[in-house]
C-alpha cells in the first residue's frame, strides 16, 4: 500500500502515514475550510490500510496544536475506526500529544482517550518546539 504524505497548510495539518512501518501521524493545526474533502482522503486510505487486519501494530501519532470543532469531530472518526481495529484484535497505540502549558489540548487529549475502549491510548506532554 502508498503510504499518504500531505504537507501542512496554513489550515490544514501535515500527514505522514507510513503503512510499511505501521506509523501514522498527524500534526499541526486543522480548521480546512472543508472538513469532508481534507480528512476523505485520510479515513480512505485508513480504511484499506485496516481492512481485514486482526492482527499486527499500529501506531497513530496526534500531535495537534490546534483544530475546529468540524476537525474534532473527524479526528472522533480516527479514532473510532482504530477503535473497531482493536476490537478486532489488532493492537493499536494512540498517542496524543500536548504542549505542558496548553491545557485546552491536555483536556481535549483526555476526553478523546476516555472514548477509547479497546485501543491503547497514551497522553504525553512534549514541549513545542
Amino acid at each position: 500500500m502508498e503510504n499518504l504524505e500531505i504537507p501542512a497548510s496554513t489550515r490544514t495539518p501535515a500527514v505522514a502515514f507510513d503503512f510499511a512501518r505501521h506509523h501514522l501521524k498527524i500534526s499541526g493545526e486543522s480548521y480546512p475550510e472543508d472538513v469532508t474533502s481534507f480528512y476523505t482522503p485520510l479515513f480512505d486510505a485508513l480504511d484499506i490500510y485496516l481492512e481485514g487486519r486482526v492482527d499486527g501494530s499500529c501506531r497513530f501519532d496526534f500531535e495537534l496544536i490546534y483544530f475546529n470543532s468540524s476537525s474534532a469531530k473527524a479526528i472522533m472518526m480516527l479514532m473510532e475506526k482504530l477503535d473497531e481495529a482493536a476490537k478486532a484484535g489488532m493492537n493499536v497505540d494512540v498517542h496524543w500529544f500536548y504542549d505542558p502549558q496548553d491545557e485546552t489540548m491536555h483536556e481535549l487529549g483526555e476526553e478523546f482517550g476516555e472514548d477509547l475502549q479497546h485501543a491503547a491510548f497514551h497522553l504525553e506532554s512534549i514541549p513545542r518546539r
